[in-house]
């Protein structure tokens, strides 16, 4: 499965936690978010279109990093 990782602008627990809710919702994905350094890297066969509007859902800025 493809890896990318993307830069998501979380603050606190509550931010890591609605990026979850919204990647377990799509499913099909793998995913590790590492909240110091707001990072959240993605194990998945959708696209990184798919998993950047995925991830716009939780109103935080989101960039796309790159494959990993």
């Amino acid at each position: 499965m493809p890896k990318h990782e993307f830069s998501v602008d979380m603050t606190c627990g509550g931010c890591a936690e609605a990026v979850s809710r919204v990647l377990s919702k799509l499913g099909g994905v793998e995913f590790n978010i590492d909240l110091p350094s707001k990072k959240v890297s993605i194990d998945s066969e959708h696209s990184v279109d798919t998993l950047l509007a995925t991830l716009n859902k939780t109103g935080k800025a989101v960039s796309y990093v790159g494959p990993k």
